[in-house]
């Protein structure tokens, strides 16, 4: 994508959209629409574009963190209005845990409810430009990124049941800025846009102003690196992704298979791991202390590593991630429940239509099932089938976690995890007819693994239910 010769405008956007988004114009859009100049300049010129086939809507995240924030939401809503796009408010609940900054926990936020509110097969659009990208590549820089954080913004991503595309990434701000002054539009401009305590806002503010006075060119020259650093990426998730799959144990990792690896290989293999399950990566100390001490461990020694809300933990030859908050709900759980959970046997087989009811309420205090959408998810929605059912434990299960590998008892898995004995009489059981696809979210069958031609992944989520419920 080199720097854009034709002035911003429908015309354009439209001609970005076709190289950008297969199915173009047949397809449907979801504008991020902050009423800032950039995403006004995106829906306005989209609105303005008159193609045909094109649907289009809107979002719009109040964060409530500003007290303008209901304002700016109704403008978007007049906005959106004479435009004839129609716009969806919600209003994020933003909660900070330790060592998260507030810019970070409403962004978590935002992308939260943009993802839950994305239609299968939608294409989120956000109005990241030249500038951002700049900021974000030398914010990855000057924090000691590798190569991942150096990529910085692709063009389009998947997103939750959909894709993410940012089709504005040549654009200066300027360009969006001088298009939208020109068409006579009003934006919301947030004050907190000039706090130069924050890092982003600083090196808008004081640096690129500096740096662009002196390379002129540099916005198209760093999104060039970028993208090179992308390739760079993309290569080396292919060969995590290989390795992963081989030292897959359902849904952790089977620890000789990461010994086996060279420690770049295996530091490789875990971001790739923790990344595919949806946690934050964590910190460079943490990886390092994964891939050495907590793989060269005895197996007796159940090491754990945690950063925020995120644990792995080594159970024998299996190493597991989960979150500390889960972790804690569960523990609460086993004390709560006591003789229910023993008597879960018992239970009834339970028929889930997992594609019309995506959500599965568990009897008996079990918690829930979700099978979602996701991206970097182990299961492979096309070949998980329509009808299947849920059960506990009756003894005997068997399935194959490893692709390739042998079958094995959901007994022996069991043990080997060193899950409490509670915790396994009320483990969720998902099958089709006699053969077990899943064990909870923690091992997965091979008949029904992601593959490398997979177009529809997902995940399974159980949530037992929280002490006190």
């Amino acid at each position: 994508m080199g720097r854009a010769t034709q002035p911003f405008g429908p015309q354009w956007l439209t001609s970005r959209l076709a190289d950008l988004l297969p199915g173009f114009p047949d397809v449907r859009l979801v504008v991020a629409f902050s009423g800032g100049v950039d995403s006004t300049a995106l829906l306005a010129a989209l609105a303005a574009s008159g193609q045909k086939g094109l649907r289009v809507r809107a979002v719009h995240v109040n964060h409530g963190l500003h007290p303008n924030a209901v304002k700016w939401s109704e403008h978007c809503r007049a906005l959106a209005r004479e435009r004839g796009v129609r716009l969806e408010v919600l209003a994020a609940k933003v909660a900070r845990s330790a060592g998260v900054s507030l810019e970070a926990a409403a962004r978590d936020a935002r992308y939260g409810l943009l993802a839950r509110s994305l239609e299968a097969g939608e294409f989120l659009l956000t109005a990241h430009h030249e500038d951002d990208q700049l900021e974000t590549v030398l914010l990855q820089l000057f924090r000691g990124a590798g190569i991942a954080g150096l990529a910085a913004m692709p063009d389009i991503a998947p997103f939750a049941g959909g894709w993410l595309a940012r089709p504005l990434l040549s654009r200066s701000r300027a360009e969006l800025e001088e298009w939208v002054r020109a068409a006579g539009l009003r934006w919301v401009d947030d004050d907190s846009n000039t706090d130069e305590t924050l890092d982003r806002n600083y090196l808008r503010r004081q640096v690129v102003p500096l740096v662009r006075q002196r390379w002129q060119g540099v916005g198209s020259a760093v999104s060039r690196s970028a993208r090179h650093a992308a390739e760079g990426q993309r290569l080396l998730d292919m060969i995590a992704r290989s390795d992963v799959e081989r030292a897959s144990s359902g849904a952790g990792l089977f620890v000789p298979a990461l010994r086996a690896l060279q420690p770049d290989r295996r530091r490789n293999a875990l971001r790739f791991w923790i990344a595919r399950s949806g946690a934050r990566a964590p910190d460079t100390s943490r990886l390092e202390e994964l891939a050495g001490p907590v793989i060269d461990a005895r197996p007796d020694a159940s090491p754990r590593v945690v950063w925020g809300d995120v644990e792995v933990r080594r159970h024998a030859d299996v190493l597991s991630i989960n979150s500390t908050a889960d972790r804690d709900a569960r523990r609460g759980g086993d004390v709560r429940q006591g003789g229910a959970a023993r008597r879960a046997t018992d239970a009834p087989a339970i028929d889930w239509p997992w594609r019309s009811a995506p959500l599965l309420e568990l009897p008996d205090a079990g918690g829930a099932l979700e099978l979602k959408p996701d991206a970097h998810g182990p299961i492979d929605l096309d070949t998980l089938p329509a009808a299947v059912t849920v059960r506990y434990r009756q003894g005997g299960e068997r399935l194959r976690p490893r692709r390739g590998g042998p079958r094995r008892t959901l007994k022996s898995l069991l043990q080997e995890s060193q899950l409490p004995i509670g915790e396994r009489a009320r483990l969720p059981l998902v099958f089709s007819g006699a053969t077990l696809l899943t064990a909870g979210s923690l091992w997965v069958d091979e008949s029904i693994q992601v593959t490398p031609g997979t177009l529809h992944r997902g995940r399974l989520v159980h949530r037992p239910h929280a002490p006190g419920r």
